[in-house]
């Protein structure tokens, strides 16, 4: 259906004056047909199918981006979870310590075929642990440290629970003391390197948001898929509706917002993806915030109507929000998948931070968020001395709320080596930047040892 006038008249108002963009399309590309037991022609080959597929992404968004006016923010490509591309390898390499090496020479493969083709991000350096792991998938988690060090563009993820198969625990208490790792071995950089690995249960298979897009075993041979984001659009509709209108019309503006906005990402994503001669995955519009005022989810919920974010009534106000979104882009696209829903990220959200800043918003307040939006405790920066045991019960507290609640959620947080509960950081540009929340002093030591599967709960029994 074309655009109406007035509807490319607003478009012009959402990005001149409300912060409107496409905050990145993403190139999903599959890589199984790279795996190889020999080490060195694996790297090559995963590199030269990147560049060979890719090479054209960053000059065909940036056309459109000039021809419909629409600033598209990131280019970025997401592919096969490594795990399963280096099995072979794993296998043929004979000891973890090898297996460990190859993978991070394909983590740096990885690397280099993102700068090539210049995007910002590639992500899939990833495993799907949720009920078990293998020798490969084993291989990558321990390889995480040196591959993020080693890397500048790399992403990764790993999946260590769903609805189906319940919490892999053997997993979660070994990534408590792998991401103190990641931290220590990017210390130079703030522990930057955990702002590129998230922990998920539930992932998708066409997110297209960083740092945990994969291209999923389900997902075609190649395809694009495309993140809007828009919370300075809802937070200027909220504003023009004032304060003493009804929670429905709050709604209601909210969603015919949303549907404004998937209608321009759709159109815009459409034709990248026509451009490049691939096929079209997905819309996910979730309203992902930046540091930049005015573009804030927290802002949003405190023009619903709470003080402050992190105040009583936030949980309420980002459940409305959040199905609103849903209900909006639904009406306006029947390619909406990936993640879908609204942000919560700390350091990303001026809003958040100033809410951290204030005393209003602590760790289990955001968890409780959680609960009602999309993914999780999000570029959380924690104490650089938080115990690898406290990190686990982090982990499995917010995974649980995903595999309970048939939902995805997600854990990025950054332990920043040498600063306090207080203490500022800075991680720049959209990674942003503000307190390091504390935690509690208790653990969970034993839990965290014992090891084993949290069982799948009575809801994954759906057939």
């Amino acid at each position: 259906m074309p655009f109406t006038t007035q509807e490319i008249l607003e478009t012009i108002r959402m990005v001149e004056v409300e912060h409107f963009d496409i905050r990145t399309v993403t190139l999903g590309i599959s890589l199984r047909e790279c795996a190889t037991p020999d080490a060195k022609a694996l790297s090559a080959n995963v590199y030269e199918k990147v560049v060979r597929i890719a090479s054209r992404l960053v000059p065909v968004a940036q056309e459109v981006q000039d021809e419909f006016g629409i600033p598209i923010i990131n280019q970025r490509i997401s592919v096969t979870p490594v795990a399963l591309v280096v099995e072979p390898a794993v296998v043929a390499a004979g000891s973890s310590a090898a297996a460990q090496e190859i993978l991070v020479e394909v983590a740096r493969a990885l690397d280099r075929a993102a700068a090539e083709v210049g995007v910002n991000f590639i992500g899939g350096f990833s495993a799907l642990v949720d009920k078990g792991c293998t020798p490969a998938d084993w291989a990558l988690i321990e390889s995480l440290p040196a591959a993020l060090a080693s890397t500048n563009r790399l992403c990764a993820s790993v999946n260590a629970a769903s609805t189906r198969a319940g919490l892999n625990m053997d997993v979660i208490a070994r990534l408590g003391t792998i991401i103190q790792q990641i931290a220590r071995a990017t210390a130079d950089r703030g522990g930057s390197g955990c702002a590129r690995f998230v922990v998920f249960a539930n992932m998708p298979g066409d997110n297209p948001f960083m740092a945990g897009a994969v291209h999923g075993l389900g997902e075609p041979e190649i395809a694009l898929n495309v993140g809007i984001s828009g919370p300075g659009v809802v937070l200027e509709a909220i504003r023009r509706l004032g304060k003493n209108r009804p929670l429905q019309e709050v709604a209601e503006t909210i969603k015919r917002t949303a549907f404004k906005i998937t209608r321009a990402g759709e159109l815009v994503g459409r034709e990248v993806a026509a451009r490049l001669g691939v096929p079209f995955g997905i819309l996910d519009l979730s309203l992902a915030p930046t540091p930049e005022v005015g573009d804030s989810v927290a802002e949003i919920l405190e023009a619903i109507g709470v003080d402050v974010v992190g105040a009583p009534g936030t949980t309420a106000a980002l459940a409305l929000l959040n199905d609103a979104v849903k209900k909006g882009g639904a009406m306006a696209s029947t390619s909406v998948g990936g993640l879908s829903g609204a942000f919560i990220p700390v350091t990303e959200d001026a809003g958040m931070v100033a809410g951290v800043a204030r005393g209003a918003l602590g760790l289990e307040k955001l968890e409780a968020m959680t609960s009602v939006c999309s993914v999780g405790l999000d570029m959380i920066p924690l104490p650089g001395d938080t115990p690898a045991h406290t990190l686990v019960g982090i982990l499995a507290d917010e995974l649980s709320i995903g595999v309970i609640n048939h939902k995805t959620t997600a854990v990025r947080v950054i332990p920043v080596p040498g600063k306090k509960a207080g203490e500022r950081v800075d991680f720049g540009g959209l990674l942003g930047g503000g307190p390091i929340l504390p935690v509690s002093a208790f653990g969970c030591n034993v839990l965290a040892q014992r090891g084993g599967r949290i069982p799948a709960p009575l809801q994954s029994l759906r057939n």
